[in-house]
């Protein structure tokens, strides 16, 4: 259970003008009802922004998971309209335990550096430092955050490739596709109908899934901000739904 939210992150997309939005998502799992809550906020102006995005276990969910919860923080600048990150930083406690993942992002040399840090019982226990093997722009905030303008042609069904920084596990490349238009059906009978909507399916890696690879379904108003996201096909739980509230 306590995997659950490490993915819930990915739900949150908001690309907004100068200002500070908040935005509160409810994330539920089939009959047990709401195991978890997430509340994201950018505060964004001409030069600069800051993504902190908050999730917790509720219910069952917070008791199997010792009671989980995640920061996520992005911090950068703006290049024509776009968020650019400089540093990310991932931080999750359950239990006795806690981490520190935190990314800086070297634009000019193009490199990126990641220290982690863990505690357990309030002493460290693994203290490290390492280069990733590649390089972005974007970390998994920023990514799903400008996606409102990364993809201009919402409506044609086509496959992007796209990299950011805190998904090691898929050598940092994520997939998003927007469907056919004979499949829209099938994105609004799971994700709810909104003419104002669009729609997107995100490849995850990660050893969480039934099947190779997870998909993550999106139903995006066009204001950038996810009304409606389906995780399909954990292992164990099957679909996680999360809605904003």
């Amino acid at each position: 259970m306590k995997k659950i939210l490490i993915s819930v992150a990915l739900f949150l997309t908001i690309s907004l003008q100068a200002e500070t939005i908040k935005a509160n998502y409810q994330v539920d799992f089939g009959i047990i009802g709401e195991i978890g809550i997430a509340e994201a906020t950018l505060t964004k102006d001409e030069k600069s922004y800051v993504i902190d995005v908050e999730l917790k276990a509720t219910g069952i969910a917070k008791s199997l998971s010792g009671g989980r919860t995640e920061r996520h923080i992005s911090k950068g600048h703006i290049e024509n309209g776009m968020m650019i990150s400089d540093l990310y930083q991932v931080i999750k406690s359950h239990g006795s335990k806690t981490t520190n993942k935190i990314y800086r992002i070297d634009h000019v040399n193009k490199k990126v550096t990641k220290t982690y840090k863990r505690w357990k019982n309030g002493k460290v226990d693994s203290d490290r430092n390492e280069t990733l093997d590649f390089y972005s722009k974007d970390d998994l905030l920023t990514l799903y955050f400008n996606l409102n303008h990364k993809i201009e042609d919402k409506t044609t069904s086509k496959s992007y490739t796209f990299k950011a920084v805190g998904a090691e596990k898929q050598n940092g490349k994520a997939e998003i596709f927007i469907p056919k238009k004979d499949n829209v059906d099938e994105y609004k009978e799971m994700l709810g109908k909104n003419d104002d909507s669009w729609y997107a399916r995100a490849i995850i890696h990660q050893d969480i899934f039934s099947s190779d690879k997870g998909e993550l379904l999106l139903r995006i108003g066009n204001d950038g901000i996810t009304e409606k996201a389906v995780l399909k096909d954990l292992i164990f739980f099957g679909d996680i739904r999360a809605k904003r509230i």
